[in-house]
């Protein structure tokens, strides 16, 4: 289904958003029967209790971050100094505090434990500019990664993400308003994208990290044998056969990477991979998981600078042999 334009977008979901919270909590009590009394009849501990709760929080959440960007947009003169540095700053110190409040309460809903383990970025890479390449697997997971660099390592994320994610009205609000390129996987612009990319990537400064996810979704067996085979029909057969030796990862695109790299050639690279939340693909997962009771390990690689390759093939070898490491890293801690 084709994205609203950000118009209809503003005019309608937006609202509907912030409405259908205040119906939602004001007749919270009701839900919240009717889920009880479903829960002795479906396994595990009050999981239709724990959903409800779940759903209601972050439909609240949502609501309450559109609320707060209204009032910040009124703040800059009704949109006209956004885009100035106070302005900015303040749009990612929104951003950090509502994603602490999202993960308190995964935290306490869910059961859910971060660790991060591996190179502390700002110690590998003090003062400089980050790229950040992440693989993508299981919901949340790129959450998690920008609530570390927000509130852990006090980054100021650019982040390139799948137009879709702009059917959250909070999301698609807030980062429109920050440096981040929302992109449509349309075929044949490919080089076009490229070029968004290497734009957003330009005049990172020393507290930025440029966010990028080289697999181009989220993993699932079926996308993994798609993407050996488009290997394939380039006619890039010994990237196929890297590809096929990685089991838990996508083959990674790397016209991103290499766009980035060029416009930013200061910038040190970070590597992250996670377990945790792999074995959950779909809707029907998630469900079954309740409470998660899980334990999400993020792993950090730190790369300066001086050690990035520099040729453009020696640079997409490097890339295959990075996810080729955390392909192995994932099957040793799933």
């Amino acid at each position: 289904m084709p994205l609203p334009p950000r118009w209809l977008r503003r005019l309608l979901f937006a609202p509907a958003v912030v409405a259908l919270a205040f119906v939602v909590v004001t007749t919270l009590p009701i839900w919240a029967l009717l889920a009880a009394a479903a829960s002795p009849l479906v396994p595990g501990r009050l999981r239709p209790l724990r959903l409800l709760w779940i759903g209601c929080v972050y439909l609240v959440w949502d609501a309450a971050a559109l609320l707060a960007l209204f009032l910040l947009w009124i703040a800059s003169g009704f949109g006209w100094r956004t885009r100035s540095p106070a302005f900015q700053r303040a749009h990612y110190v929104l951003a950090g505090w509502f994603l602490r409040v999202l993960f308190w309460q995964a935290h306490w809903t869910l059961r859910l434990r971060i660790d991060v383990v591996g190179t502390d970025p700002d110690t590998a890479l003090p003062g400089r500019p980050e790229l950040v390449l992440c693989r993508h697997a299981g919901p949340g997971d790129s959450f998690i990664l920008i609530h570390g660099l927000v509130n852990w390592f006090n980054r100021e994320p650019r982040i390139v993400l799948k137009d879709t994610l702009q059917w959250d009205p909070a999301i698609d609000v807030l980062l429109n308003r920050l440096p981040n390129r929302f992109i449509a996987p349309t075929p044949g612009r490919g080089e076009e994208t490229v070029r968004q990319v290497g734009h957003l990537a330009a005049g990172l400064d020393d507290n930025d990290a440029f966010v990028i996810f080289p697999e181009g979704g989220n993993f699932t067996p079926m996308r993994r044998l798609r993407a050996i085979a488009r290997l394939r029909s380039l006619g890039l057969e010994r990237m196929a056969l890297r590809a096929e030796r990685m089991r838990h990862v996508l083959a990674p695109q790397p016209g991103g990477m290499l766009a980035a790299l060029d416009a930013a050639p200061d910038a040190g690279v970070i590597f992250v991979a996670h377990t945790g939340l792999d074995r959950m693909l779909t809707v029907a997962d998630v469900w079954r998981e309740l409470p998660m009771d899980k334990r999400i390990v993020m792993r950090f690689w730190s790369v300066p600078p001086e050690e990035v390759p520099a040729g453009r093939q020696e640079r997409i070898d490097w890339l295959f042999d990075w996810w080729a490491r955390i392909d192995a890293w994932i099957a040793s801690n799933r």
